[in-house]
């Protein structure tokens, strides 16, 4: 059984998680349910909670507050959230879960299933301050950094250092500045989507090119970029445009 610490400042929110999880987790043990910052720190310091539900408004403070205020943890962290874009991108990019509310029951068992395999793995991670560090930086999406999961656990990386992702069948290696690849277990069509608003491309079925380090197009049939450790990347016809129109957009020409 896993110990488990609930903490929203709704009773309403409180009794429908527990709930929940007695209903389609029954592997966590629920220790404590916790309404404020200050009763939730009391209770993890001394009821060494596996795995913590936060909440992200709670009264006067926040669930970061919380973070902020505990020197250790080792335990896991689903958050709970109803937060704009930004900081939902901010979770994205730090391999947090969370849960939005009114959280859906398939996404929370999904969300239980990893924090329990990570658990049970030791393969704890620090990446709570990958978080707090992009909450701060969620404006300027270049200077975000982002937790890569590779077959090893997980590598921390400055987004602006990532030159441009490869795909390698099922995985993707990402190619940085000043530093060794990266084989990351997601495939390159989630860092699309992940990466988009920060100035990465398509280029071709297999790279994912970011703008910051083109320095040069190459004309052709559909061309190509010169990125800034001269590695070549052929643009696709049906792409052409699009990077293009991309690259008018990022460097205001």
């Amino acid at each position: 059984m896993i110990r488990t610490i609930l903490v929203d400042d709704e009773t309403r929110g409180l009794n429908a998680l527990n709930s929940m999880l007695e209903t389609y987790c029954p592997e966590l043990n629920v220790l404590a349910t916790c309404r404020d910052v200050a009763e939730a720190k009391e209770k993890i310091q001394s009821l060494d909670p596996q795995l913590v539900f936060l909440d992200i408004s709670l009264k006067n403070k926040t669930g970061f507050d919380l973070l902020a205020e505990i020197e250790h943890y080792n335990f896991e962290i689903i958050f709970v959230t109803a937060h704009n874009q930004y900081a939902l991108m901010a979770f994205q990019y730090s391999a947090t879960d969370y849960l939005l509310k009114p959280i859906d029951e398939d996404l929370l068992v999904s969300a239980v299933k990893k924090a329990v395999k990570r658990i049970s793995g030791n393969t704890n991670i620090n990446n709570i301050s990958t978080l707090l560090y992009n909450l701060n930086n969620v404006r300027t999406q270049n200077e975000m950094k982002l937790c890569i999961p590779s077959l090893k656990g997980f590598d921390i990386a400055d987004i602006k250092d990532i030159i441009y992702c490869e795909a390698s069948g099922v995985y993707t290696n990402i190619h940085f500045a000043g530093r060794p690849f990266i084989c990351s277990s997601k495939g390159l069509s989630e860092y699309e989507k992940l990466l988009a608003e920060s100035g990465f491309v398509r280029a071709h079925h297999s790279y994912l090119v970011n703008l910051l380090h083109v320095k040069q197009y190459v004309k052709g049939e559909g061309g190509s970029l010169i990125l800034s450790n001269n590695k070549e990347i052929v643009v696709s016809r049906r792409k052409k445009e699009n990077i293009i129109g991309r690259m008018k957009e990022f460097y205001k020409f």
